[in-house]
């Protein structure tokens, strides 16, 4: 038998800072945690956090059928955007009602950017 997929989230208190080639490109002590069957926790980020400066939305879009479409987000620091920076977050802007809370909030990529947590880097990326 095939377990049920589940989507959940939770508030979090951790302290998630995003870096990207040394800058830092998000943090924030209220994460929201998505936990997803079959996949890691996904810190997601309310933009107030996040140097929104430093992003672009990319013409990248996907469509998960537990969260909707999804928007991706690529960076630029000052020299363009690069294969390094590309498609380095995404977002979903009209989630479905069951995962709403995530509307508009970013997730990066852990194996596109350092992640880290509580003062130490995500582990496994």
């Amino acid at each position: 038998m095939i377990p049920a997929h589940s989507v959940t989230t939770s508030t979090g208190t951790q302290h998630v800072q995003i870096r990207l080639q040394g800058v830092v490109v998000a943090d924030t002590h209220r994460p929201l945690l998505l936990d997803e069957t079959g996949l890691p926790t996904r810190y997601y980020i309310s933009r107030s956090d996040v140097r929104m400066d430093l992003l672009a939305v990319a013409p990248l879009h996907t469509t998960c059928p537990y969260k909707g479409e999804a928007t991706y987000w690529s960076a630029d620091l000052g020299n363009g955007i690069s294969p390094a920076t590309v498609d380095i977050a995404w977002s979903y802007e009209e989630p479905i009602s069951e995962v709403a809370e995530i509307k508009s909030m970013l997730c990066f990529y852990p194996d596109r950017v350092e992640t880290i947590i509580d003062g130490r880097p995500l582990a496994g990326h």
